[in-house]
């Protein structure tokens, strides 16, 4: 799995050289340095389902890789924190997803960043309002979470609310949709520093190619100021 998180990553870079490093000097920040830096953690790693709001079905199936390049607002305290040049922050995910009865699916995700100290996971639960078809929109709302783990100085976890629509044309289906995010950052050991809680917008576009049982999904996300751009390559039927 690591083997193609890490190929997911290579391919992310292309469009974003520049990696994110070890999360290891927080005591450098000041507390407003500390809830910026915050932000962008919460922009990177917040949930981003990549996906349409139609539900799965009780047989339906996702599973995907998927890689996620967020560009940083606050570069000089990523230098700071890292000691590293760091304009975006790349995630590569394994993503799956499964259909439930009465219009309801779940998804989680896994990833394990390369060149940092930083894992995450998460997990949705979605229901569809209107399940769509030829002539009606589908509407979906879902809740979701992350939690990163790995950093010793750093506790972050994220809950984010969001209302999609999304309308199929033959193979492609356009969505978008709108949300909020919560997010709890905690320094660790860190006496300068206190917890952050904060909430952030979000606005997301994005378009699903199903081609048999290949997926291919694009999709542009900005939550609170920062821009996300993710890849999902992946099987879906």
């Amino acid at each position: 799995m690591k083997k193609y998180l890490s190929l997911l990553c290579v391919l992310g870079g292309f469009a974003q050289p520049v990696w994110a490093a070890d999360i290891t000097n927080l005591v450098g920040l000041t507390q407003p340095e500390f809830k910026s830096f915050s932000e962008d953690l919460s922009s990177a790693l917040s949930y981003k389902a990549v996906t349409p709001a139609a539900p799965l079905g009780v047989t339906g199936f996702d599973l995907g890789l998927e890689v996620t390049s967020t560009k940083v607002q606050n570069s000089a305290l990523w230098q700071t924190v890292t000691g590293d040049n760091v304009n975006s922050i790349i995630v590569p995910k394994l993503h799956v997803f499964k259909g439930l009865p009465l219009n309801i699916d779940v998804g989680a995700f896994y990833s394990a960043i390369p060149t940092t100290n930083i894992k995450l996971y998460g997990g949705e639960l979605r229901y569809a309002i209107l399940e769509g078809g030829v002539a009606m929109p589908a509407v979906g709302i879902r809740g979701a979470l992350t939690k990163m783990s790995g950093v010793s100085e750093l506790g972050f976890t994220t809950k984010s609310l969001d209302l999609s629509i999304s309308k199929g044309f033959a193979m492609f289906t356009p969505y978008a949709g709108v949300g909020k995010v919560w997010s709890n950052s905690t320094p660790n050991g860190i006496p300068t520093l206190t917890k952050e809680s904060f909430n952030q917008n979000k606005v997301f576009v994005g378009g699903n190619l199903n081609m048999g049982i290949t997926n291919l999904a694009l999709e542009y996300d900005k939550t609170g100021s920062a821009p996300s751009y993710s890849l999902k390559l992946g099987f879906r039927f």
